[in-house]
């Protein structure tokens, strides 16, 4: 996935200027692709020079107010070409999951503690990602455009899930090595 994909995205959802589409990545996108506002605004320039967003006509001077975009018809193919191409997985990286596998040889120093402040931390995002399928999503709401949203927000709280059942799982090992530690 790249940042001017997930902006083509968000343009074409809703045309929006560079805050708006901040605000919006921090609402939505944002779950699943992140990006500064720094890094948004370099990105509409260069979709800008390729030919792909332009900036909205502005009813008023442009100094000091803020540019609104839209996509172009070839902002528009490049997405669908995008979109159409397969993709391979990438390799899943997690330093939390390494320095498990360190803990095995160094000692778990620490480790315990912050592995129940990620289980807090996954167990908010999943409330987060529960409550915005109750607000956005309710039963009977099916169009087409809905339900590929739902689909990307299902895969959150579904991966919001598995991470606070195996950090269950992994705290309750911590509990198990303590008391054979104590018995040991």
């Amino acid at each position: 996935m790249s940042l001017p994909h997930a902006i083509l995205t968000a343009l074409l959802e809703k045309p929006s200027s560079g805050l708006e589409l901040t605000r919006r990545f921090d609402r939505s996108i944002g779950y699943f692709w992140s990006a500064t506002h720094q890094q948004i605004y370099r990105e509409l320039g260069k979709l800008e020079g390729e030919g792909l967003i332009r900036a909205l006509p502005s009813e008023q001077p442009a100094r000091g107010q803020k540019k609104a975009y839209e996509v172009l018809p070839a902002g528009r193919e490049e997405l669908a070409r995008w979109t159409a191409e397969s993709q391979d997985p990438k390799p899943h990286r997690d330093a939390l999951l390494l320095r498990l596998r360190a803990a095995a040889v160094v000692g778990t120093e620490g480790l315990e503690e912050d592995l129940r402040r990620h289980r807090e931390l996954h167990a908010r995002q999943l409330e987060t990602y529960r409550e915005i399928e109750r607000r956005d999503f309710p039963p009977g709401r099916g169009g087409a455009e809905d339900r590929l949203r739902h689909l990307v927000l299902r895969a959150g709280i579904d991966l919001e899930t598995f991470w606070t059942q195996w950090l269950d799982h992994a705290l309750a090992e911590f509990a198990e090595l303590d008391v054979r530690g104590r018995q040991g």
